[in-house]
């Protein structure tokens, strides 16, 4: 049984090698990108079960991000490779200060082979989580149906279902993204939010607004990231601000949310408080952003255990 299912597109995400405009970069490294691949990996590295739907392209890059997610031991048999449609791409530009700018090449996603007649009802029935993110609803028309599926063959089965809104405004308008993603919020269990992406939605900018803003959708957990000014959370009419986790060194922000979004959802499966839960998962996003990549930065729990001081690893 997994504890948590997602579904995406995935990428290969080319990463310069050298900080800059990317018009003066000659020379990438190739890595794996796609926020709902990189919360199933966060969520695995931290012991729990995760699996992924997804299709990639029948060609060298697809064969390598599926093996790289068997190897974290993801669930990928709802994975699939497909021929004519060549496996997403991105290019990533990253500035001294660790901002980054994206460059996509997805038009022909594999994931166009997908309708959702292929989601799988025994895939859904044995799991405790959905995990969805506005990007996949925002490649496509088509996938706007299938994570409505999702979303119905989640509530099928009673499992908790978690949203990360993940607003790429490269893929569609604000005005789009508000209404589609709106529409998800009365099904939402767990709201794993920026601030700025709640004004896309809902058109407020404060903590407390967005709060009240989100009663009639009667959501459990309401988490809004602030990036490097921690989070607020908000459950059982409590809210609590936590704050940051100041990083050693930002070297990449990309996957910062993911790794945010995983530990989240590892507390809230482990039953803990919203204190601690927050403050377990703004460790994980400042360890993140210590890395150069979309989720090589991703930690094991010990690791986390280790910032958090709850466990001493001898090194020699």
């Amino acid at each position: 049984m997994n504890d948590i299912i997602t579904i995406g597109d995935a990428m290969i995400a080319f990463n310069p090698s050298k900080t800059g405009p990317m018009k003066f970069v000659d020379s990438f490294q190739r890595n794996i990108g796609g926020a709902e691949l990189n919360v199933a990996i966060g969520c695995s590295r931290l012991g729990l079960d995760a699996g992924w739907i997804s299709r990639l392209g029948n060609d060298e890059f697809g064969k390598f991000i599926r093996n790289f997610a068997r190897g974290e031991g993801i669930d990928i048999s709802e994975v699939e490779l497909v021929d004519g449609h060549p496996t997403s791409l991105n290019f990533k530009e990253i500035m001294e200060d660790g901002s980054v700018r994206t460059f996509y090449y997805r038009d022909n996603s594999p994931t166009l082979t997908m309708s959702p007649e292929d989601l799988s009802d025994e895939f859904f029935e044995q799991a405790k989580i959905l995990h969805i993110t506005g990007i996949f609803p925002a490649v496509t028309e088509q996938n706007l149906e299938i994570t409505r599926h999702a979303i119905k063959l989640a509530k099928k089965h009673g499992l908790t279902i978690s949203f990360d809104p993940n607003i790429r405004l490269k893929l569609w308008s604000k005005e789009r993204a508000s209404e589609v993603l709106k529409s998800f919020l009365p099904d939402v269990d767990i709201l794993l939010a920026g601030v700025e992406e709640m004004e896309i939605i809902l058109g407020e900018n404060e903590p407390e607004t967005i709060i009240k803003a989100c009663e009639p959708y009667q959501i459990d957990h309401i988490i809004l990231k602030q990036g490097g000014d921690g989070s607020i959370g908000y459950h059982n009419g409590e809210m609590i601000e936590a704050p940051p986790v100041p990083p050693s060194k930002v070297v990449d922000t990309v996957g910062a949310g993911d790794g945010f979004d995983s530990g989240y959802l590892y507390a809230y499966l482990n039953g803990w408080s919203l204190e601690k839960s927050l403050r377990f998962a703004n460790t994980i996003g400042s360890m993140v952003v210590g890395v150069m990549g979309d989720n090589e930065g991703l930690p094991y729990l010990e690791d986390v255990q280790m910032k958090l001081g709850e466990v001493e690893r001898i090194e020699r």
